[in-house]
């Protein structure tokens, strides 16, 4: 291929402009005549009108020459010729820039963030351009489109200037798929990339650090990593385990706090982490890492009621990212667990009796019953039983409305032939040699994936088909025994009173009466409040985002993507605070993928520390040259001749 290219060929017509300036030299010109005594002093004259007259020896003419190298310089500029960066080089260039917490990582020497070196190197490439097309995707949780493809360098800047680190971690694959999308509407050979490498799924073999990508790639991705940063530390792990089951009426509930904090994998850090309840420090304690270590801190506290716990680190020397230094908890009010029992599950009763901190409804009287309970042990559905709504439900002996095409219950013996022995609701239970007589039948040609895809995960199957699933939705969790436990054998068994304290133990980590853990960033945590009603949250940095709940009163889908509270508000007043952190490890270790390997395998990206090259313009050359020409020629042609007519 041809190293170099003009993005204007078009324009080469204007060569024909030296045949007039050539002819102006070779033209006689029109001179009057007059009579003088003498031609001594006229030799010159006569011979500028030898050089002028047409059909006569070309002389040497130095103007000429200066002139056809300036009308040369500027066609050649106004064609804008360029050299290629290399075969790949194409009119449309993706150009990904990574924008996820760690790129707000300083270094010791120049105090320079990574984002700041991006936007330095994303500089150069739009000034390198040409008139190429350029689009800016700024890479974090998810990807974003900062421009279309635009080779409007003041629009690109403008775009660039915006870009701001966001505290999450990075979605390389999203930012992937999105060059993929890009690449169906247009032509697109190659994809820029800078960042600091810090992506999730690393692995390292030998010395090198390798990222796994489950993308393929039709194009060729150009890699550029930035520096390492300074040595940093942060917090990668913040949760709260009660001490004892329940505590009521107002008594002070102990909990144990505990704070995981990470460092730097090549140099010792060290610091102190401070603990604060509800804006007050309570306790601080210094820790040492060694290199690429990290470790367990534990505080002791006592609440009452609702409490907001925030921890954070004081770095003893440099420390390179300050956004994952704090981390925020949320205590709830101290209480038992509130259950729902179908009076007709005597046997579940039964095994709900002997189990501590936890209150059975319905208790024999009406009053007193809360409107939503933590668990709900009954035989209908949210479909069917709308008025019992809570957090976790575990329904017996009903097929889900959405499944009932594809299975039913007939009469018969049913063994199960195999379950989830890692499910949270059935571990430590044993299901051999169980009897169960109502027979949960599939369809013809039902596959396991068919459940699936309408979200439900299969953790016990029996011989025609499933007998246990289990289904996640926002805020809820429910669990299908497809079977009535009344008409097998299993309420007999020694398993069985594990399986209801499982459910228990599953609704109070659900509502977080037993272990609370740190709400990370990225998005908040489906908050429980009031049906079809308009909220207004306002981030730690002053963003305000307007959602509305559903009919069940969740709002979900709050976007935080910055380190500190969120402030929810209905109307003017603030009914809640939610503290988010990064809480992330792959993002305080600062350490960058060299190597980017796809789905596919056989390509892999290796990442170049020097400048990504592009093609690069010519013009600018070609028309300084023109300009410094003129300059030549003005100086000797016309200051010179005036210094010696003076």
């Amino acid at each position: 291929m041809n190293p170099t290219g003009f993005l204007a060929p078009s324009w080469a017509w204007l060569f024909l402009l030296a045949i007039p300036l050539v002819i102006v030299y070779f033209l006689k010109l029109k001179r009057p005549r007059l009579e003088i005594p003498s031609l001594v002093l006229w030799h010159s004259v006569i011979n500028d009108q030898r050089v002028n007259s047409p059909f006569q020896r070309f002389r040497k003419h130095l103007l000429l020459w200066l002139q056809l190298l300036i009308l040369c310089s500027l066609i050649l500029a106004v064609m804008q010729p360029f050299l290629r960066a290399g075969p790949e080089s194409s009119e449309n260039l993706p150009i990904l820039v990574d924008c996820s917490a760690s790129m707000g990582a300083l270094d010791r020497e120049h105090g320079k963030t990574r984002m700041e070196l991006a936007k330095e190197r994303v500089e150069e490439l739009i000034e390198r351009a040409l008139p190429n097309r350029i689009c800016l995707v700024a890479v974090g949780a998810t990807a974003r489109r900062l421009t279309e493809f635009t080779n409007n360098k003041r629009l690109l800047r403008k775009a660039l200037e915006k870009l701001t680190v966001r505290d999450v971690t990075s979605n390389l694959e999203d930012g992937l798929r999105m060059a993929q999308a890009l690449a169906r509407r247009v032509p697109i050979s190659a994809v820029a990339l800078v960042s600091d490498g810090n992506f999730p799924d690393q692995e390292t073999t030998g010395n090198r650090r390798i990222a796994n990508v489950d993308v393929e790639l039709p194009f060729e991705l150009m890699y550029e990593k930035l520096p390492a940063a300074g040595p940093n530390l942060g917090i990668i792990a913040f949760n709260a385990r009660r001490q004892t089951a329940a505590k009521v009426d107002g008594n002070q509930t102990p909990w144990d706090v505990f704070v995981r904090v990470d460092g730097s994998p090549d140099e010792e850090t060290s610091g102190e982490a401070v603990l604060e309840q509800d804006g007050q420090p309570i306790d601080r304690l210094p820790f040492t890492l060694s290199p690429g270590q990290s470790q367990r801190l534990v505080f002791h506290v006592e609440a009452g009621g609702t409490s907001s716990l925030m921890v954070k680190i004081e770095p003893l020397g440099f420390d390179a990212l300050a956004s994952d230094n704090r981390a925020y908890l949320d205590l709830p009010v101290s209480r038992s667990l509130l259950v729902w029992c179908d009076p007709e599950l005597i046997s579940f009763r039964h095994a709900l009796d002997p189990l501590p901190g936890v209150t059975v409804f319905p208790d024999g009287g009406d009053a007193g019953q809360p409107e939503i309970y933590d668990l709900a042990i009954t035989e209908t559905d949210e479909h069917t039983n709308p008025t019992i709504d809570a957090a976790v439900r575990l329904v017996v002996g009903r097929i889900p409305v959405d499944l009932r095409k594809l299975i039913a219950t007939r009469p018969g013996t049913s063994t199960v032939i195999d379950w989830n022995k890692s499910s949270l609701l059935l571990q430590h239970v044993s299901l051999d040699n169980i009897e169960i007589n109502d027979e949960p039948v599939r369809g013809e040609d039902v596959q396991d994936q068919d459940f699936r895809e309408a979200g439900y995960e299969i953790l016990a199957t029996g011989r025609a088909g499933p007998l246990v699933l289990a289904r996640r939705s926002p805020a809820r969790l429910g669990f299908h025994l497809l079977f009535h436990t009344d008409r097998s054998t299993l309420p007999y068994r020694v398993g069985f009173p594990v399986l209801v304290k499982n459910a228990v133990e599953i609704a109070r980590h659900e509502v977080g009466l037993a272990e609370i853990r740190g709400q990370p960033t990225r998005v908040l945590r489906p908050q429980v409040l009031e049906p079809n009603q308009y909220y207004r949250v306002v981030g730690p940095d002053g963003s305000t985002h307007r959602i509305r709940t559903g009919v069940d009163g969740i709002l979900s889908g709050v976007p935080a993507p910055r380190v500190g509270r969120y402030r929810i508000l209905e109307g003017g007043a603030e009914i809640a605070r939610v503290g988010a952190g990064i809480l992330d490890a792959g993002e305080s270790s600062l350490l960058g993928a060299g190597e980017i390997i796809p789905r596919d395998k056989e390509l892999k990206v290796t990442a170049a520390s020097s400048p990504i090259e592009t093609d690069r313009p010519l013009w600018p050359s070609l028309a300084m040259i023109a300009f410094f020409v003129l300059l030549v020629e003005w100086w000797y042609f016309q200051k010179k001749a005036a210094g010696a007519t003076g």
